[in-house]
């Protein structure tokens, strides 16, 4: 069996790639794993388990939980919610562990399968390598209880409660006065989007907040952001927030239909906390593929810099280990410890909009603290990644633009996680020169990858 997990989970086409069978050995050997027996006599683990609106996902769960309960496990359904709604209510009901059935931002036809600890963390490396061991291993090789010790099902009353109150008392500021459009992606966010912003009083306007099981991310939400800055100058809003498909990220659009990104909201949010004293070691977290202009805008801003890996797992790890407060991605996935264990699109959204409420100033303004500089990413196939990303040659092209950047532009080359490919990808003052530089870079890569 190849590598089962990815950056983000268990991942597929569902009924294809992603069968109830694969679900059913993912939740056994999870439970296997990460299901801590109970000291009290007759009492059995729990497991928390949400789902985003894809039609698949009514399969998935119903595979899922019965995987948790042939192995022992109660299993706590909270229906359609968010994914970090799901490892918020894993560590306010207890739970040994979560499960959330969600493909993210991908198409309908997609579902997976996330896994979160106790305390609704996300799982380390080698923790997913020890429940891949034990979907391979022979059936008998498993828990397998029998009479009172198999779970049970049940179901949460009003499972979203707990984290709507949990992200109103987030909110250091009303957000009256304030109209949001909020795209919903027809996804995990449709009631709760909404309800979260105005709850924390501000005019909301939800946008695709109508999922019927095919329709998620289909031409809308964080990755079709054309929609939400068309409807943001229609209605005159203040703020546009796009959502993904498991609202575990948000990026947003200012009252002019500007985009504002994952590096501009970090940006903002960091300048905000570090005059409040809630910046950590006056340190935010991002990964390597953040715009230069970030680390310009922080360096201004007298704000301490780390990099991580590609993919928000990374951050959440350096997040942990340096006990910092503020990280993200330039997606719009953004962790802020203090309120989450993981990427939460609607708290982003709400801290965004009390800093515009706090200080009275559009997003437009609080946005301007970053200039983004031109950024061009190429993709070039090669027949090994590796070893065409440790050709001479190649260094050389990389270390030769470099020098010719200096200080106003940056260039970074990697290989794909996923494909075989290597990533070229260039900052520069002006796109022009960002352009002719990344193709120059690409066409040795290519030539050497031949």
């Amino acid at each position: 069996m190849g590598r089962l997990f990815g950056t983000d989970g268990v991942r597929g086409l569902a009924n294809a790639d992603l069968t109830p069978e694969l679900a059913v050995s993912v939740a056994r050997a999870a439970a296997d794993v990460l299901a801590t027996p109970s000291t009290d006599v007759g009492s059995r683990p729990l497991a928390v388990v949400g789902r985003d609106p894809r039609a698949s996902g009514e399969m998935l769960e119903a595979a899922v939980c019965a995987g948790l309960a042939a192995a022992g496990v109660d299993a706590l359904r909270v229906g359609v919610l968010p994914t970090p709604a799901v490892a918020f209510l894993t560590d306010h009901h207890r739970a040994a562990f979560g499960v959330m059935i969600s493909a993210s931002h991908n198409p309908m036809p997609d579902n997976g399968i996330k896994l979160f600890a106790a305390g609704g963390h996300k799982l380390a490396d080698d923790i997913e390598e020890r429940i891949e061991a034990a979907i391979a291993a022979p059936a008998d090789a498993l828990t397998r209880p029998v009479g009172a010790g198999i779970g049970r099902i049940l179901d949460a009353a009003d499972a979203a409660r707990p984290y709507l109150d949990h992200l109103a008392a987030a909110v250091s500021a009303p957000l009256d006065g304030i109209t949001v459009v909020v795209d919903c992606a027809h996804g995990a966010a449709s009631l709760t989007a909404p309800a979260a912003y105005r709850a924390a009083g501000a005019t909301v306007i939800p946008l695709n907040a109508e999922p019927d099981g095919l329709n998620i991310n289909d031409g809308c939400g964080s990755t079709h952001l054309d929609v939400i800055r068309k409807a943001v100058i229609e209605h005159g809003a203040d703020i546009g927030l796009a959502h993904d498909g498991d609202a575990d990220r948000c990026l947003a659009v200012d009252a002019t239909g500007d985009v504002v990104d994952g590096d501009a909201i970090l940006a903002v949010l960091a300048v905000a906390m570090k005059e409040s004293n809630t910046l950590t070691h006056n340190t935010l977290v991002a990964t390597v593929m953040s715009n230069l202009g970030l680390h310009i805008a922080m360096r201004s801003a007298g704000i301490d810099l780390r990099t991580t890996a590609v993919g928000d797992r990374y951050v959440l790890e350096e997040l942990r280990s340096g006990a910092f407060a503020l990280g993200g991605e330039q997606s719009g996935h953004v962790v802020l410890p203090s309120f989450a264990t993981t990427g939460d699109g609607i708290l982003t959204g709400l801290m965004l909009m009390a800093r515009m409420a706090q200080t009275g100033r559009d997003l437009a303004d609080l946005a301007s603290v970053i200039t983004t500089l031109p950024q061009i990413l190429i993709n070039v196939p090669v027949a090994d990644k590796d070893a065409v990303a440790g050709a001479e040659s190649v260094r050389e092209a990389v270390v030769t633009a470099g020098a010719e950047l200096g200080d106003s532009g940056r260039v970074l080359l990697r290989p794909s996680g996923t494909e075989q490919l290597v990533r070229v990808m260039v900052e520069a003052t002006t796109a022009h020169e960002a352009d002719s530089i990344a193709r120059r870079i690409a066409d040795v890569v290519g030539s050497v990858g031949q």
